[in-house]
């Protein structure tokens, strides 16, 4: 798997960034996570749509992006179905019709492959892989779940901030808390 400290793999693929008939799609590429604007980048994965744990996790985002938002941080959410599935799944489900975010589609798989977070059976979906990208497209944060069970959007947002000060954190650091000095 790929891991901190290593540039985000170059990609160029479809997400679904809307319900509105003939805006649906657009292409995302990995140039979008580079930027002069200090952005930085949360994409999340889950193994498929039309499940049960995935869209409690992608809600949770929907629910939190204000806060994302607030530090200069997009969201993208992603898994290996097609553009057409997650707009099919978004117009079915009440929790995804909302979304802010885009859904990517890694239809081919080789985005999820180069991460390195496709399970190793026979179907080959993507585990519930989270990455914390800063502006220059460095990974800085990664966490992995097993399939069944869903992450934490609250420790993204506490190691999104201690990232963000460029200071040492100690453990359960959260944001307004002392750090540390050497």
């Amino acid at each position: 798997m790929i891991g901190v400290g290593e540039k985000f793999p170059t990609f160029s693929k479809l997400a679904v960034t809307s319900l509105e008939k003939g805006k649906e799609f657009e292409t995302i590429t990995s140039d979008y996570l580079e930027n002069d604007d200090n952005v930085w980048t949360v994409m999340f994965w889950w193994p498929k749509d039309f499940t049960f744990v995935c869209p409690t996790e992608i809600a949770e985002f929907n629910k939190s992006f204000g806060e994302f938002r607030d530090r200069e941080t997009r969201l993208i959410g992603a898994s290996t179905d097609s553009e057409f599935v997650h707009l099919a799944w978004r117009n079915n489900h009440d929790d995804l019709r909302g979304l802010k975010f885009p859904m990517l589609a890694d239809t081919s798989k080789t985005l999820a492959q180069d991460l390195g977070i496709l399970t190793n059976d026979n179907e080959k979906v993507a585990y519930r892989a989270t990455f914390i990208v800063d502006p220059t497209g460095i990974i800085r944060w990664v966490c992995v779940n097993d399939l069944n069970v869903g992450r934490n959007v609250k420790e993204v947002l506490r190691v999104l901030d201690g990232l963000q000060t460029d200071e040492l954190c100690p453990c359960n650091w959260e944001k307004g808390q002392e750090t540390l000095t050497a």
